[in-house]
């Protein structure tokens, strides 16, 4: 039983990421009327800095990440890597609005398309360089 339990939450959890990508490219495409194939991307950027910044609080706080039976540092410390996560995926997409996506929005469709498909390879690429194309654990 234990073990279809942690595959149903497994489930729920990898259903609720797939969610919510749908629902940012639906978001995206109702507004601007193009597919952004570098949203997936963001996330993916978004994930790396959480990672990074959760691993730099356990630095900070090391009695706190042993989990000595403090729930709430702990909740604390999460709230703030998500919320530092998503300020950092929010910067990067207002800038990609505005440097890439912007010039670009009396253009043809496919120009914004192809532009988009760049984008997307731009930012799997320097983050590759930075993080490195070794699996990372979060």
């Amino acid at each position: 039983m234990s073990y279809f339990l942690q595959q149903l939450l497994n489930g729920l959890s990898q259903g609720s990421i797939y969610a919510l990508i749908a629902l940012g490219y639906t978001m995206v495409y109702g507004v601007l009327r193009f597919i952004n194939f570098a949203h997936g991307d963001v996330y993916m950027v978004g994930a790396f800095v959480g990672l990074f910044f959760a691993q730099y609080a356990q630095e900070l706080f090391p009695a706190i990440s042993s989990y000595d039976g403090y729930t709430l540092p702990v909740i604390g410390i999460a709230l703030v890597v998500l919320l530092l996560s998503m300020a950092v995926c929010a910067l990067l997409g207002i800038s990609i609005e505005w440097l890439v996506y912007r010039p670009l929005r009396n253009r043809p469709r496919l120009t914004v398309l192809i532009t988009a498909i760049g984008v997307s390879i731009f930012l799997e690429n320097i983050t590759q360089f930075i993080v490195g194309a070794e699996p990372k654990y979060f």
